[in-house]
């Protein structure tokens, strides 16, 4: 009896002991590979940024390609309530921790239709630049899809309504249907599409079925996603809210009045 006891002893001890290890292993490993994620997060980042600009074409983008494309791009942070830049160093600006932050939030309970509960006040935006001249405007969007939320660029010409380019770079939407929202041709679809009307009001829209071309809305239209008509409403959703009023309208208007007196000098 004893021995049976003595052997259960040692099973109990030695397998202690493993997960003991195991435990240790994992949490240096983790530890260790901490700052590699977090640079290959910054990195993807930056490379859909560049996608969307069409500075990049290839998603297989070397770490050499996507840094040397990316000394195009200046960030900054705006105030969304104003349209104004700020003094916020975008390096550390943290988005989505300041969306969830009371008093750095805007609480969207009442007007959402993104199905987002609150974004933050400030945001980043990107410019592709030549010199000193502003070529692309990126603007970072996101919204409720089917299944997640979804996180893009949305790339425009100066005249702040043409789209340069389109894309998410995070989601979850189920692969062949809402997960069309990475298929190259789609993406393609979007190039020379106005997101704006005359008014400058949020006229873009993801249709059910294909767009007709000799529909006067054509040119605000995008073909639908196939089965996948709650994930396509998101995408609708989420960039007429973030092109209208608590969204970039202002920092848009700001940016069309102040590059048209530039021109004009």
């Amino acid at each position: 009896m004893s021995g049976n006891n003595e052997t259960t002893g040692k099973i109990v001890t030695v397998a202690v002991l493993l997960c003991l290890v195991c435990s240790v292993i994992v949490s240096t490993a983790a530890i260790q590979l901490k700052d590699r994620q977090t640079e290959n997060k910054i990195l993807d980042v930056k490379k859909n940024i560049l996608m969307a600009a069409g500075i990049l074409k290839s998603p297989k983008a070397t770490k050499e390609q996507i840094l040397e494309g990316y000394e195009k791009i200046e960030t900054k942070v705006i105030d969304l309530a104003t349209g104004e830049y700020t003094d916020v160093d975008p390096e550390s600006f943290d988005t989505r921790s300041a969306a969830k932050t009371p008093g750095k939030n805007i609480d969207l309970s009442g007007n959402d239709p993104a199905n987002l509960k609150s974004v933050s006040k400030l945001q980043k935006v990107y410019f592709v630049k030549e010199g000193e001249n502003i070529e692309t405007i990126i603007l970072p969007v996101h919204g409720k899809g089917l299944w997640s939320t979804m996180y893009g660029f949305l790339a425009l010409a100066t005249d702040t309504t043409t789209v340069k380019g389109f894309g998410y770079y995070e989601h979850g939407e189920t692969p062949g249907l809402g997960g069309e929202v990475d298929n190259p041709k789609w993406k393609a679809s979007w190039i020379g599409k106005q997101v704006l009307a005359r008014n400058y009001e949020p006229a873009i829209e993801v249709v059910k079925g294909s767009v007709d071309k000799s529909s006067g809305q054509a040119i605000h239209q995008i073909d639908g996603l196939s089965g996948a008509t709650i994930t396509a409403n998101g995408v609708t959703s989420s960039l007429q809210f973030w092109l209208g009023e608590i969204g970039y309208a202002k920092f848009l208007e700001k940016f069309r009045n102040q590059y048209q007196t530039a021109m004009a000098e």
